[in-house]
């Protein structure tokens, strides 16, 4: 009984860390276009050192992205199997470094949950996302107790999002918006909601005032969505 545990333990694990790529993976791999996918997490984590299915996975017109050379991890900062993204869902995104499941998520957030809301709230699209960073060699900033340790940031696996421009020309700012009464706020308040099913960590305003003008996403180890 103990044996079974421990091998169904690491077997989860496995799968959680992304150690099992996708062409071993008893899971269907994902596909950008279609919403409502089942353990997409678990989706997710197969394409963290799978360069092969990243490239059939991010592709074009869901997301607009390229491979990037790994940059091996020295002192906690580097990464490995990333891309160099432009779009995705639909909106401009412009980062330097992001890795592939993190790419692989926001795509499917915008275009699965943030453009639906968007058009229903305000009867436009969202055209541009802006951002604070992905890939930042730093340690956590913010928390009292995880002050020594490196940031999802630091191997580009995080990103900090800061606002969102929408076709007609109005640009929806978490800073400003938030606490506000109406769509906007609305808006941000269930797309923070929704994001937690693609990103293990979604923290926004709720969380601390380091959080006041963003929302933090990433693809680490633990969960936490507030």
């Amino acid at each position: 009984m103990a044996l079974l545990l421990l091998v169904t333990l690491s077997a989860a694990a496995a799968f959680w860390f992304g150690l099992i790529p996708q062409r071993f993976s008893p899971l269907p791999q994902l596909v950008l276009s279609e919403p409502g996918q089942w353990f997409v997490g678990l989706r997710l984590a197969a394409l963290r050192r799978d360069r092969q299915s990243c490239e059939t996975t991010l592709i074009p017109p869901n997301i607009s992205a390229e491979l990037v050379a790994d940059k091996p991890i020295e002192k906690g900062c580097g990464w490995e199997n990333a891309v160099r993204m432009s779009a995705a869902g639909g909106a401009a995104l412009p980062i330097g470094t992001l890795t592939c499941e993190m790419a692989a998520a926001l795509a499917l957030w915008l275009a699965h949950d943030v453009q639906p809301l968007a058009k229903s709230l305000f009867n436009s699209s969202v055209v541009r996302v802006e951002h604070m960073g992905g890939y930042a060699c730093r340690n956590i900033i913010g928390s009292k107790v995880l002050t020594g340790f490196r940031s999802q940031h630091a191997t580009a696996n995080a990103i900090d999002i800061s606002a969102f421009r929408l076709a007609d020309g109005r640009t929806i700012r978490i800073a400003g918006d938030w606490k506000r009464q109406g769509n906007e706020a609305e808006f941000l308040h269930e797309i923070h909601r929704s994001a937690c099913r693609y990103f293990r960590i979604a923290l926004g305003p709720d969380f601390n005032a380091a959080h006041h003008d963003h929302f933090h996403f990433d693809r680490g180890p633990f969960i936490r969505c507030k």
